[in-house]
C-alpha cells in the first residue's frame, strides 16, 4: 500500500517566505508562513537537518512534534479547514550541494562563494518547511536576506519587486511545485536579451569566466523558448528566464521554473574554440531544460512515479527544438543515435532493470529513479515512437490540448495519452502501456522458414542470464516492406520471403531509421542480403547493424567472433556516426584481452588495421577543406590509433605538445585531450603531472579541466597514482560533483585499478556524507561495474556491495551490476579462445 502523501492532510495555497542566510556561519534562519486548507485536524509538513522554534496560527502556539525519520513537523492544530501557519526554523547551510549551498571559485587567487539551491527531488524540505511533494503546488512569496556586501546580484524565479532593509523582495509566483523554487546570490556577471514576445533572457555566471563563454548559451536560449512557444502554441508563462551557471553541481542542469540552474561545463564554453559535440551539448541541455519550462513546470507530473512524464519528454525535444533551430548539426543523427540509444539499449537490456514508470514512495528511491538510460533515454525513445506514428501535427494539436487542460496544475501519464488521443485513430495509451510499464524491450527474430515463409518472432532480450516472462510489446516495425504497422503476437507468419523480396526490389530490413526500441536479429538469409548492399544503406540504418549486432553478441545470440571479420568493411566510412559506432564495438573486445600480453597486441594491430587509412586522410590538425564530417570524426580516430600505438601518430602528437607548451589551453579543443594523454602515456616524465595538476587547479574553462582530467589519470606511474587518489578528498584540488570522473578514470587505466578500488571501499562512508544525499551517487556504483570483468573482481564487488543491498535507493543498482559484471565474465569464459583467434585470423588476411 502507498505511504500516505502529506498534502492529503494539508493543501498549501500560498506561502510567505522569508529566509536569511549567514555564510560566515553556515546558517540558515527563517519563517515560513503557509496558507492553505488543512483536510485533517492533524497536518503534517515537511522538514529536513532542521531545528523548529515554533509554530503559529495567528498568534496563538501550535503544539508540534518532530519526526526526523518521516521528515516531517505534525502539527495539531485542533480543527480543519482554512488555515495560516507559521513555522519558525534554523538549519546549516551544508555542502553537499543539495538544499540552499555555496558554490566555490577562484578568482585572481582568492577563494570566493556564490550561494545557489537544489530543491529536486526532497530537498526544498532542506531550505524552508514545506509540503515538499510535486501536488502540493501553491503561490510564493519570496523575501531573502543575506550577509550582503556591494557588488553582489541576488536572483529568483520571479523579478525583484523592492530592497528594503537589506531585504530582497520578489513578486509572487504562478503556482509551481516547492521542488522548482530557486534563488542564488553572489557576485555575478550577466548578459541580457529579450524574445521577439517579450521574455527577458539572461545567462548568468562568476566573474571568473571570460564575458564571450555566455554569449553561445544566450542565444541559444532565446532561440530555444521563441521555438517552444511556436511548437507547443502556448506562451512562456513568466516574465523572464534566467539561466545560472555555478561552479559546483551535481547534475547537469535543473530546470527551475525562471531560473535554470547548470553545472558550468553544460552551458558556458569559449565560441572560439569550442569542438561541433561540445555545441551540441551545451545546446541540448539548455534546451532540454527549457522544453520542461512548459513540460514539467507548467505542468507536473502528479507523484515521482511518473517522472518520465517530465524528463523523456524534455529529452525528446531537446534534440527536436535544436534540430530545428540549427538543422546542419544532424542532433538527431550525431548524438540522439549515439548516445540515447546505445545507453538505453544497453541499459534496458539487463535482467532487474526498472522500468520507465515505476511506483515510489521512499526519498532516497524516489533520487534512485534518476536513471538517465531509462527514465531520459529510454523514454524519450518511447516519445519519438509515438511522434512518428502521429507526425508533428497531431503531436501539436495533442500537447496544446494537453497545456489547456492541466496548466498550473498536474498530470498522469494517461493524461498525456488522452490529450494526443484526441489528434489520432490510434489507442496511444494502449501502445505505450506495454513500453512504459514493462521493463527491458523485444528481439525480434526475422527468419526464412523451411516452407520459404517469412517469419517475425519477438522475445525479450537479455545481454546474460534473465527470466524469460513471455512479454509482449507493441512493436512499431518501420519495415521497408509489406509488413503490419504494429507487431502486438509472439510470432506473426509474413508469407513467402521471395515473393516479399521480389515486390521490395532490395533486402528486407525492420525497424529503419532507427526509431523504434527494439533490435533485430536476422537470419543469415536476410543478413547476407544486407550486407550485399551495405554501401546503399543510410548511415543511421549501417549504425543500427553494428550496434544491433553488438548487443546480439553481449546476449551470445551472435558470437564476437563473427562481428570481428565485418567490423573493416566500415571503416572506410565517411560518416562519423558509422566510424563512432565501429570503434564502440571495438572497444568491447578489449574486455577478450589481457594487458600487455600478446593478445593485446594483436588487438591494437587491429584497431590500427581499422584507423590507419582514415587517419593518414585526415592527420591530427583541422584543415580548410575538412566537412562537418571529418571534424567529428578526427577524435575517434585518433582515440583508435593512439590504442593501436601508431608511431607516426604518437610523434606527431608529441609534436604538438611542444609546440604548444606554454598555451595548452588553445590548443584546438578537438584534438587537445588526445595530444594531452599521448604526453602523459608515452611521453612520461617527472614533474609532468604535477604541472597538468596545477594547470588543472587554475584553469576555469570547463572543457579544459575535462581534457587535463583524462591526461592526469592515464599516467602509468604508480606514485603519481597515489598523488592523485590522496587529492580525492581535497575539495580545493577535486571538486566533489566531479570526483566520480577522476575515480572512474583511474579505475578504468590498469596500473591505477586496484588503488581506485581500494580507495572507493577504504572510504565509502565518507563519500556517502560528502555526495549521498544526490541523485546520482549511485553511479559510483555503475562505473566501478562498467570496467570490471574477472571473477575476481566479481567476488570482490559482491562482497563490498551486497551486505548494502537493503539500503534506500541502493538495492536495485547492486543487483543489476553484480548480474553485470557476471554476465561479462561468463561471455569472456565462453568466447575469449573463439574471438582472439578471429582478430588473429582477420589481421593475417589484411597482410
Amino acid at each position: 500500500m502507498a505511504a500516505k502523501h502529506f498534502y492529503e492532510t494539508f493543501q498549501p495555497d500560498h506561502y510567505d517566505l522569508f529566509i536569511d542566510i549567514d555564510r560566515e556561519k553556515k546558517t540558515i534562519t527563517g519563517t515560513s508562513t503557509i496558507t492553505g486548507e488543512a483536510v485533517e485536524e492533524t497536518i503534517f509538513i515537511n522538514q529536513k537537518f532542521m531545528n523548529i522554534i515554533s509554530v503559529k496560527e495567528d498568534d496563538r502556539e501550535l503544539p508540534f512534534t518532530v519526526d526526523d525519520d518521516k521528515e516531517a513537523i505534525v502539527i495539531d492544530l485542533g480543527h480543519s479547514g482554512q488555515v495560516t501557519v507559521a513555522v519558525a526554523y534554523s538549519a546549516p547551510l551544508t555542502d553537499t550541494m543539495m538544499g540552499i549551498y555555496p558554490s566555490y571559485y577562484m578568482l585572481d587567487g582568492v577563494k570566493k562563494q556564490i550561494i545557489g539551491t537544489q530543491f529536486e527531488t526532497t530537498s526544498a524540505r532542506q531550505a524552508f518547511p514545506c509540503v515538499d511533494e510535486p501536488e502540493a503546488k501553491a503561490t510564493f512569496t519570496l523575501a531573502l536576506k543575506y550577509d550582503e556586501h556591494p557588488g553582489e546580484v541576488t536572483i529568483a524565479n520571479m523579478p525583484e519587486a523592492k530592497v528594503e532593509d537589506g531585504v530582497h523582495y520578489f513578486a509572487k509566483s504562478v503556482r509551481m511545485s516547492t521542488y522548482l523554487v530557486a534563488f542564488a546570490f553572489g557576485e555575478l556577471q550577466s548578459k541580457l536579451t529579450e524574445t521577439k514576445d517579450g521574455v527577458q533572457v539572461g545567462v548568468f555566471a562568476t566573474k571568473a569566466h571570460q564575458p564571450k563563454e555566455l554569449d553561445f548559451a544566450l542565444d541559444i536560449a532565446k532561440r530555444s523558448i521563441e521555438f517552444y512557444e511556436e511548437f507547443y502554441q502556448t506562451k512562456y508563462p513568466l516574465p523572464h528566464s534566467w539561466q545560472l551557471a555555478l561552479p559546483d553541481f551535481s547534475a547537469g542542469a535543473m530546470e527551475n521554473w525562471g531560473l535554470v540552474t547548470y553545472r558550468e561545463a553544460a552551458i558556458l564554453l569559449d565560441p572560439d574554440n569550442a569542438t561541433v559535440a561540445q555545441k551540441g551539448y551545451v545546446a541540448t541541455v539548455i534546451a532540454h531544460e527549457l522544453a520542461h519550462q512548459w513540460f514539467g513546470d507548467l505542468v507536473t507530473m502528479k507523484w515521482w512515479d511518473d517522472l518520465w512524464l517530465n524528463e523523456s519528454f524534455a529529452n525528446m525535444m531537446m534534440y527536436l527544438s535544436i534540430d530545428a533551430i540549427e538543422p546542419d548539426w544532424h542532433v538527431w543523427d550525431n548524438m540522439y543515435q549515439t548516445g540515447e540509444v546505445p545507453m538505453a539499449l544497453n541499459r534496458d537490456a539487463t535482467d532487474g532493470v526498472q522500468s520507465v514508470h515505476v511506483e515510489v514512495e521512499h526519498p532516497a528511491d524516489i533520487d534512485s529513479l534518476f536513471d538517465s538510460a531509462i527514465v531520459y533515454a529510454k523514454g524519450s525513445r518511447m516519445l519519438v515512437m509515438v511522434r512518428k506514428l502521429l507526425g508533428d501535427d497531431a503531436l501539436r494539436a495533442g500537447l496544446k490540448y494537453y497545456f489547456e487542460q492541466h496548466q498550473y496544475g498536474n498530470a498522469t501519464g494517461d493524461d498525456l495519452w488522452n490529450a494526443l488521443s484526441t489528434a489520432t485513430d490510434l489507442d496511444i495509451g494502449e501502445i505505450m502501456h506495454t513500453w512504459l510499464d514493462q521493463p527491458g524491450y523485444p528481439v525480434v527474430i526475422a527468419k526464412v522458414a523451411d516452407n520459404g515463409h517469412l517469419i517475425l518472432e519477438q522475445q525479450q532480450f537479455f545481454a546474460g542470464e534473465g527470466e524469460d516472462k513471455g512479454r509482449l510489446w507493441a512493436i512499431p516495425l518501420n519495415a521497408n516492406f509489406e509488413a503490419p504497422k504494429i507487431m502486438t503476437k509472439a510470432e506473426v507468419d509474413l508469407g513467402n520471403y521471395q515473393k516479399l523480396r521480389e515486390n521490395a526490389g532490395h533486402a528486407l530490413r525492420l525497424n529503419v531509421g532507427n526509431s523504434s526500441h527494439f533490435i533485430v536479429n536476422y537470419d543469415e538469409t536476410l543478413m547476407s542480403d544486407i550486407m550485399t548492399e551495405l554501401n546503399e544503406l543510410t548511415a543511421v540504418d549501417q549504425l543500427q547493424l553494428l550496434q544491433d549486432l553488438g548487443l546480439l553478441a553481449e546476449g551470445k545470440q551472435v558470437s564476437y567472433a563473427e562481428i570481428v571479420p565485418l567490423l573493416p568493411k566500415f571503416a572506410n566510412s565517411k560518416s562519423n556516426i558509422v566510424i563512432n559506432s565501429l570503434f564502440d564495438l571495438a572497444r568491447k573486445l578489449r574486455k577478450f584481452v589481457t594487458p600487455a600480453s600478446i593478445e593485446e597486441k594483436n588487438l591494437k594491430q587491429f584497431f590500427n588495421q581499422l584507423s590507419h587509412a582514415q587517419v593518414a586522410r585526415l592527420g591530427w590538425e583541422a584543415q580548410a577543406n575538412d566537412s562537418m564530417e571529418d571534424l567529428q570524426m578526427r577524435p575517434l580516430e585518433l582515440s583508435a590509433a593512439l590504442y593501436a600505438e601508431n608511431q607516426a601518430v604518437i610523434a606527431t602528437g608529441h609534436q604538438i605538445f611542444n609546440d604548444y607548451q606554454s598555451k595548452l589551453a588553445s590548443l584546438d579543443a578537438a584534438i587537445r585531450p588526445y595530444v594531452l594523454m599521448n604526453e602523459v602515456k608515452n611521453y612520461a616524465r617527472t614533474g609532468l603531472v604535477e604541472q597538468l595538476i596545477k594547470e588543472y587547479q587554475a584553469a576555469v574553462d570547463p572543457y579544459y579541466k575535462e581534457d587535463l582530467l583524462s591526461a592526469i589519470t592515464s599516467t602509468k606511474d604508480e606514485q603519481e597514482i597515489d598523488r592523485i587518489i590522496a587529492d580525492f578528498g581535497d575539495a580545493d584540488v577535486i571538486k566533489p560533483q566531479d570526483l566520480r570522473s577522476w575515480y572512474y578514470n583511474v579505475l578504468a587505466e590498469p596500473k591505477g585499478q586496484q588503488a581506485a578500488w581500494d580507495w572507493l571501499r577504504d572510504k565509502w562512508s565518507w563519500l556517502e556524507q560528502t555526495v549521498g544525499g544526490d541523485m546520482s551517487f549511485t553511479s559510483y556504483i555503475t562505473v566501478t561495474a562498467r570496467v570490471f570483468h574477472t571473477p575476481e573482481r566479481l567476488a570482490e564487488f559482491k562482497a563490498f556491495f551486497e551486505p548494502k543491498i537493503n539500503q534506500p535507493g541502493l538495492g536495485r543498482e547492486i543487483q543489476m551490476d553484480t548480474r553485470s559484471i557476471a554476465t561479462k565474465v561468463d561471455l569472456i569464459e565462453h568466447e575469449k579462445t573463439a574471438v582472439n583467434e578471429a582478430i588473429k585470423t582477420n589481421l593475417a588476411i589484411e597482410d
